[in-house]
């Protein structure tokens, strides 16, 4: 027992772990013995890595069984403990695009939610996985009045004037094949807007409003020009704002084909701060989402 005591504290289990080699095989690993130990005489020790039997790939846990044993003495279990291999996230993405290829057909995937979603951001990865042109609608909309912003074409000519020019786009875009929209937080209110979305697949980026409001926040609201004129706290007047436009726009999100929850990922990952979520990881769900939408279709 003291032969036992004293290697197990030499050895401080988990020593060193390969888990990129465990991320890619599972049940196969590697353990590294501290320096000190290498050169002891008649020290042999065995390793045994193995997934949990619940399998997760985006929070993989891996158990770590080391047994040692030392000169005439009989091996003996000197730990047993877990431990999280980081997930590939970039290969898992990219088998979830492959899964829905045949079936998605080159038709476009229309992103919608509430201004600062991550609809831009995610957009373009999955555009990028998927092969698809990644479009803007608002960039659509700026360059169809001669570059101007969108916060100065709400200045200039009035809301009124933007969602035609939105409308007109988005009946643009309707017509072609193999793109990833971006769209306006405020697209879903026209009915005729989704008559040309449904032509394709629908997700709504669903965020929660404290998230999205410590991120309009953080970044200012000049480029937001239905927050811009608001004044006060810049966290407290983008909640009530944001919270104001759910309540009329909430019931529109939710006709989307897909709702991409974040506040459902971060449960599933263990997260409690969906912020910490990356946008890869969205990419990820909004490709199971869209699977599933495909299933039930047909």
């Amino acid at each position: 027992m003291m032969m036992e005591a004293k290697m197990a504290a030499k050895l401080q289990i988990p020593t060193w772990i390969d888990s990129e080699k465990i991320g890619r095989k599972q049940g196969r690993g590697s353990l590294r013995l501290p320096r000190r130990l290498r050169g002891e005489d008649n020290l042999n020790s065995t390793a045994h890595l193995q997934p949990n039997k619940t399998w997760n790939p985006l929070r993989r846990s891996i158990s770590l069984e080391l047994s040692c044993s030392y000169n005439n003495f009989p091996a003996k279990t000197l730990g047993f403990e877990s431990f999280q291999a980081p997930p590939d996230e970039a290969l898992i993405l990219r088998n979830k695009a492959k899964e829905i290829e045949q079936d998605l057909s080159g038709r476009c995937i229309y992103l919608v939610g509430m201004m600062g979603s991550g609809k831009t951001t995610v957009g373009k990865v999955l555009s990028q996985v998927l092969g698809f042109s990644f479009v803007d609608s608002d960039k659509l909309v700026e360059e169809a009045v001669n570059g101007t912003s969108v916060a100065e074409i709400f200045k200039l000519y009035g809301e009124g004037f933007f969602r035609d020019r939105e409308t007109e786009a988005l009946r643009q875009l309707s017509l072609l094949n193999r793109l990833v929209v971006s769209t306006g937080g405020g697209v879903v209110m026209r009915p005729i807007n989704w008559g040309y979305m449904q032509k394709g697949i629908s997700v709504w980026l669903d965020v929660p409003l404290e998230a999205l409001a410590q991120r309009i926040a953080a970044v200012g609201t000049h480029s937001r020009p239905l927050l811009h004129h608001e004044s006060g706290d810049p966290y407290r007047k983008a909640l009530m704002r944001l919270s104001t436009l759910f309540e009329e726009r909430g019931h529109a999100y939710a006709i989307a084909n897909a709702r991409v929850s974040l506040e459902n990922i971060a449960a599933k990952l263990g997260q409690g701060d969906v912020c910490n979520l990356t946008p890869t990881t969205i990419a990820i769900e909004a490709l199971d989402e869209i699977k599933s939408c495909l299933i039930k279709s047909g």
